[in-house]
């Protein structure tokens, strides 16, 4: 493996930041670490850049322990959030900083400063002074100095957050087709390694391979995005992913739950059993009265939200709010009205308890 922490901690004061975090990372693979502000995710990458040192645990590069190896022996690239660029000098300039570090003659600087600016949509701006670039041209310019020492790995922490929506949709396509040809043009076949931080989950689907969802300094789920969305494991990546129907209920036979919303059939749980279930927002399907489809529930209609494919409803079955996505061609009636659902028992997940303790890392 390219990577490897191995159960790492790290604490500020009384405060644990990290708490045995193992992760590993193949070369050639894009990893992201997502959660809330505050998880860990940040104090983690600066574990692997060498600006902070664990508490316990290692970091192995190539099966080479650079734990308390000084930051500018590692080799990695760093792309932050408020780009870090000199203002004083033109893009050519801050792209070729890095390489004249190296020692690289004019030539060979000028052809990798040249190669990167294609590779991230900037060709022909070498000469632009950096206050006439916008801060997606400006992220772009960070990126690409990075690039162009032909990191081992690169570290990019919430690289688009100072972005609007609209250039974070835009750079999050292109981003991740960036550092999939960052690797063959810099001699690296197996593609660039990356690992990047983020909050947003949809700028961590459309970039990583992997995600590693992080939650009060662990790991709480890593996988692909399909994976991840869905089948979530715990309570907290569901309810941080935007699924938001989780109940508790007893298995009462197989495959059989009796929840405060009714009798549910959920596969895989063994009489007597306490589990909780995930109902995933699109689960439900409006049926007839005299319909007799498995997982049947009558609801109240609260409340109907359009979001141009889909509309989200909220309803109400025994005090207990839902919330689903049915498509916008359904006609739902007044709210107040009551409506008779069926339930999809594959769309009804059973979770798995975090075994996180109740505290949230500043």
């Amino acid at each position: 493996m390219f990577l490897e922490l191995q159960e790492i901690g790290k604490s500020f004061g009384d405060k644990p930041v990290l708490r045995e975090v193992s992760l590993a990372v193949a070369a050639g693979e894009i990893v992201a670490l997502l959660g809330p502000s505050g998880c860990g995710k940040t104090t983690l990458l600066r574990i692997i850049a060498g600006l902070e040192t664990p508490d316990h645990g290692r970091v192995h590069l190539n099966n080479q322990d650079i734990t308390n190896q000084p930051t500018h022996r590692r080799g990695f690239g760093f792309v932050f959030q408020d780009y870090a660029l000199f203002p004083h000098k033109n893009v050519a300039q801050n792209v070729a900083f890095g390489l004249r570090m190296q020692n690289l003659l004019q030539p060979a600087i000028q052809e990798r400063v040249a190669q990167v600016l294609a590779l991230v949509g900037l060709a022909g701006f070498g000469e632009r002074p950096i206050h006439e670039l916008s801060g997606g041209e400006q992220q772009r310019v960070a990126l690409a100095r990075s690039l162009a020492p032909a990191p081992r790995l690169l570290l990019l922490d919430e690289p688009l957050g100072a972005l609007d929506r609209a250039l974070r949709e835009q750079l999050m396509l292109e981003l991740r087709r960036i550092l999939k040809s960052a690797g063959e043009m810099l001699g690296q076949p197996q593609g660039m390694t990356a690992v990047y931080v983020t909050h947003d989950q949809a700028e961590a689907f459309a970039i990583a391979d992997r995600v590693a969802v992080m939650n009060a300094g662990r790991l709480e789920q890593i996988g692909p995005p399909q994976e991840l969305y869905g089948r979530p494991t715990t309570p907290f990546v569901a309810r941080f992913l935007g699924m938001e129907n989780i109940l508790s209920g007893t298995a009462i036979a197989p495959d059989r739950v009796q929840t405060a919303i009714g009798e549910l059939a959920v596969a895989g749980v063994t009489p007597g059993e306490t589990v909780t279930l995930l109902i995933r927002p699109e689960a439900a399907r409006l049926v007839d009265e005299a319909d007799t489809a498995v997982n049947s529930i009558t609801a109240t209609l609260q409340e109907v939200s359009f979001r141009g494919r889909y509309q989200i409803i909220t309803v109400t079955v025994a005090d207990v709010v839902l919330k689903f996505e049915v498509d916008t061609a359904v006609i739902l009636p007044s709210s107040g009205s009551q409506l008779k659902m069926a339930l999809f028992p594959e769309n009804i997940l059973h979770l798995l308890s975090s075994c996180l303790p109740e505290f949230s890392v500043n």
